[in-house]
């Protein structure tokens, strides 16, 4: 997995890139009581505001961390938002993503640069 220092995480699934919260993110957010998710098919640009997201504490937005094509959704978490809090870095995975260069990935954080990066 990779990090982004907005606390999401990134992994490669085939051609994929599945994009979803840290385990570091969900603790901070407190319960988390709804998703808005995007529409398949929107293409999103790196720090478009794709996902929002409501806790007890907060309200805040997940951006895209890369240029690409949203081809799927977790609708699942549309119905059971807590699932964030339960499994964020599994089961609670946001969207996955289409992406040009699979390469831009390396500019992200290792999970022991992030884990540094969080102290």
């Amino acid at each position: 997995m990779k990090y982004t220092e907005e606390h999401e995480w990134l992994r490669v699934e085939g051609d994929l890139v599945v994009v979803g919260i840290t385990e570091h993110a969900s603790t901070q957010l407190g319960d988390v009581v709804f998703i808005e998710l995007p529409e398949v098919g929107t293409v999103a640009a790196k720090g478009d505001e794709v996902v929002v997201i409501e806790s007890v504490k907060a309200a805040s937005d997940i951006l895209a961390p890369v240029d690409g094509e949203i081809v799927e959704v977790n609708d699942v978490l549309v119905d059971n938002p807590a699932l964030v809090n339960e499994d964020p870095t599994g089961e609670a995975w946001f969207f996955k993503m289409k992406i040009d260069d699979m390469s831009v990935l390396d500019d992200f954080m290792s999970e022991d640069e992030y884990n540094d990066y969080i102290g």
